[in-house]
C-alpha cells in the first residue's frame, strides 16, 4: 500500500529542511573561503519560502483531516507534534540564514549539535533526534533515508507481484467460469431438445393407444356380428 499523502508531504518537507541546512553550511564555507555565495543565498531564500508554505499546507491538511475525523485523535496529536517540530526547525533555519551571513561558518559538528560544538546539545535541525540518526551528518542521514525508501520500494514491489499473481489467478478463474457457463448453456439446450422429443413421443404413444382402443372395439363388433350370423344360419 502506498504511504499516506500527508506523511509523504511531511517527509518531503523534512528533506527540504535538511537540504537548506546543507546549503547554509556550504554558503558559510564559501564566505569563509572568499567565494561568492550570491547564487546559494538566492536558492536558500526560495527554499525557505517553500518550506514555510509546505508547513502551512501540512497544518491546514491536518486540521481538515482532524475536523472531518478521517484520522484518530492520537494520530492527529502525533502529527501536530511533528508539524510543530518542523516549524521550530524552519524558524532556526531562518535565523541561521539571516544571522550567519556575515559570521564565520560553523563546523559540521556544531551545525548538527546546535552551534556550540557539544555533542550533548539538542540538534537544532532535527528536534527529538532518534538514536538511529544521532551522530550522523546530513549525507549519512540522507543515505539512511534512501536505504529505508529502497526497502519500502522493495516491499511495495513484492506486494505488487503478489497482487499481480492474484489478479492473474482471478482472470484464470473467471475464464474457467465462462467455460463452465458455456457447458451449462449447452447442457440446458440439450435438455430442452430432449424434453421436446420426450413430449412428442408421449403424444405419439397416446395416439397409438387411442387407435389401438378403437381397433379393439371394431374387432369386438365384427366378432359379435359374425356370431349373430352364425346363430341365425344354424337356426334355419
Amino acid at each position: 500500500m502506498s504511504q499516506d499523502l500527508w506523511l509523504q508531504n511531511y517527509d518531503a518537507a523534512c528533506r527540504l529542511s535538511q537540504e537548506i541546512a546543507e546549503n547554509i553550511h556550504e554558503r558559510n564555507r564559501q564566505q569563509r573561503t572568499g567565494g561568492n555565495p550570491a547564487k546559494l543565498n538566492m536558492t536558500l531564500r526560495a527554499s525557505l519560502q517553500k518550506l514555510k508554505q509546505n508547513i502551512a499546507q501540512l497544518r491546514e491538511t491536518l486540521n481538515r483531516a482532524s475536523a472531518q475525523r478521517r484520522i484518530m485523535q492520537a494520530e492527529a496529536d502525533r502529527r501536530q507534534n511533528l508539524v510543530d517540530d518542523l516549524a521550530t526547525r524552519e524558524t532556526r533555519l531562518n535565523a541561521s540564514f539571516k544571522g550567519d551571513i556575515s559570521e564565520a561558518e560553523p563546523s559540521r559538528s556544531s551545525l548538527m549539535t546546535g552551534g556550540n560544538g557539544s555533542g550533548a546539545s539538542v540538534n537544532p535541525w532535527l528536534v527529538n533526534e532518534t538514536e538511529e540518526t544521532r551522530g550522523l551528518n546530513f549525507g549519512e542521514i540522507k543515505h539512511q533515508q534512501q536505504q529505508i525508501i529502497e526497502a519500502q520500494d522493495a516491499g511495495l514491489d513484492a506486494l505488487s507481484a503478489v497482487i499481480s499473481r492474484q489478479k492473474q489467478m482471478g482472470q484464470e478463474i473467471g475464464n474457467e467460469l465462462d467455460e463452465h457457463n458455456e457447458i451449462i448453456d449447452d447442457l440446458a439446450q440439450l435438455v430442452d431438445k430432449t424434453d421436446g422429443r420426450i413430449k412428442n413421443e408421449t403424444h405419439r404413444v397416446k395416439l397409438l393407444d387411442t387407435k389401438s382402443a378403437s381397433c379393439g372395439m371394431m374387432v369386438v363388433i365384427v366378432l359379435l356380428l359374425i356370431a349373430i350370423i352364425v346363430v341365425a344360419v344354424w337356426q334355419t
